[in-house]
């Protein structure tokens, strides 16, 4: 099973923000935006430090894509 991060995607459409803008405001590294991307696990810290900063659940960020 993968992990799809699509809900982080729409929060950064809704606030008119690209993946770029992302990793510089919170610091995030290039292969963290890259593990995300294709579905990859990434620390639950950082998926905690984006909740943070937009406000969300964890689960509006990431969830289980059952294959």
């Amino acid at each position: 099973m993968k992990l799809s991060y699509n809900g982080l995607w729409k929060i950064l459409i809704d606030r008119k923000m690209n993946k770029t803008e992302l990793k510089d405001k919170l610091g995030l590294s290039p292969s963290t935006i890259s593990k995300m991307t294709k579905g990859e696990n990434i620390s639950l810290e950082i998926i905690k430090k984006i909740a943070i900063e937009f406000n969300v659940d964890i689960g509006d960020i990431v969830c289980l894509e059952r294959e």
